[in-house]
């Protein structure tokens, strides 16, 4: 990704920041009218589409690329991705560039219709023209697939896109990234790539009551909605966020989904694997640079148990036995694991966060960082859902996040049982 108990209202409001993406089905508008795009414009949107990873939202797993169709279940019922393919009648073939800078740029469809901010044009509203036009020129040179948008399955008053007009008041600033004079162009280019089409702070910006991020806090972390994952900090603490970490450091985990410092699994791990890992070089290094910039903001809640005493005592006598059992191979006896390989859980800022959600499902689900190209046969981790009870689940990640130092907390059976179905993305 960590839901809030809302009211119905703020349920509403909130919508668009809980969903992935979705949009009404476009409307009947002018045949493009830029005249045509040259190889290098297509090129460049290409790339610029990947950057902005358009297809983990409007490709469906068995799907034709970008056709749309992928379900996205939510508390307020099933929504559905649409098609961006150039089809004339299903999909964006009757749009021009206009049309869709309008919809990176303001979140209106061409004919002015509302769009959930599901789809981050608060962030893509920072996107210049140019690049706009790159992608959308793009997008007209892919397969064109004849495929009608499914209707949402919402249930009332949440099929109501009125309600988003409040939404915008209060969170969305319409605007194209304005570069700041005092930063380098490398900074610059960070900034554009992590706010605008990158949209980090989706999923790395808590979300208030209301569905919406504050700029106070944003980047310092926050449970990702429905998935049941963490996001961890992209500030410059030291202790939840990326202060020890070199440029060099995150690049690689940009580029590969892996580093020194650790490894990414989940949604991460997809977003790399679609989106990061095919930055350029020099793309990645602006994104880590501007990403060191990033100011501490307000230090973590230490982390805390609800398991009594004596029982967490238990846990981790137990969850030692456990991890010397099943964990030493790769992670060694001292936690300090073979890095990258094997990541260190010792001084780890996942393992230690206030949130055990990402250690738990680890444990319980396993998984590989993504393939990248500078990764191409990624150590992967078993599962142990099948292998581990909840209280042995709960007593092994007890341990890791206290051990060698680790200012993590215990866990409990009931924290680990009600993660063995949450969504493994």
């Amino acid at each position: 990704m960590r839901i809030p108990q809302l009211s119905d209202l703020n349920a509403l409001l909130g919508l668009a920041a809980i969903l992935l993406i979705l949009a009404s089905p476009p409307s009947a508008v002018a045949q493009n009218s830029s005249g045509g795009s040259n190889a290098s414009q297509v090129q460049q949107g290409e790339y610029l589409a990947r950057a902005g990873d358009c297809i983990a939202c409007h490709t469906a797993p068995t799907g034709r690329l970008f056709a749309g169709g992928l379900a996205m279940p939510t508390p307020f019922g099933t929504l559905y991705s649409t098609n961006i393919t150039p089809d004339r009648d299903t999909g964006i073939g009757k749009w021009n560039a206009d049309d869709f800078y309008q919809v990176m740029h303001r979140g209106r469809m061409p004919d002015g219709g509302l769009i959930y901010p599901a789809m981050p044009f608060p962030s893509y509203t920072k996107v210049t023209r140019a690049d706009s036009d790159a992608i959308f020129a793009y997008l007209q040179t892919i397969p064109a697939v004849r495929q009608q948008d499914r209707p949402n399955d919402l249930r009332f008053p949440f099929n109501n896109r009125s309600l988003i007009i409040g939404w915008r008041t209060l969170f969305f600033n319409e605007g194209e990234y304005t570069p700041d004079p005092q930063q380098s162009a490398e900074w610059n280019r960070g900034a554009y790539l992590v706010e605008g089409l990158g949209h980090c702070g989706m999923c790395h910006t808590p979300i208030n009551a209301l569905g919406g991020s504050s700029e106070a806090q944003a980047f310092q972390g926050g449970m990702i909605p429905l998935q049941n994952w963490y996001a961890p900090s992209l500030t410059s603490n030291k202790e939840a966020g990326l202060g020890d970490w070199s440029v060099e450091d995150i690049v690689d985990l940009l580029k590969t989904g892996r580093s020194k410092r650790g490894s990414v699994y989940g949604p991460m791990a997809e977003v790399v694997y679609d989106s990061l890992q095919y930055l350029t070089d020099a793309d990645a290094r602006a994104m880590a640079v501007y990403l060191k910039s990033l100011g501490q903001g307000s230090p973590p809640p230490p982390a805390t148990t609800t398991a009594p005493r004596a029982e967490s005592n238990l846990l981790l006598t137990l969850g030692k036995t456990i991890y010397q059992t099943h964990c030493t191979t790769c992670h060694s006896a001292n936690g300090r694991g073979a890095p990258p390989d094997y990541p260190p859980l010792a001084q780890n800022q996942s393992i230690e966060m206030p949130s055990a959600v990402n250690a738990i499902r680890m444990v319980l689900n396993g998984g590989f960082p993504p393939s990248a190209a500078g990764n191409p046969r990624p150590y992967g981790m078993p599962p142990f859902a099948q292998t581990l009870s909840d209280d042995e689940v709960a007593a092994v990640v007890s341990y890791i996040r206290t051990a060698w130092g680790n200012r993590g907390a215990a866990v409990t059976a009931a924290e680990a049982n009600a993660l063995r179905t949450a969504p493994l993305e």
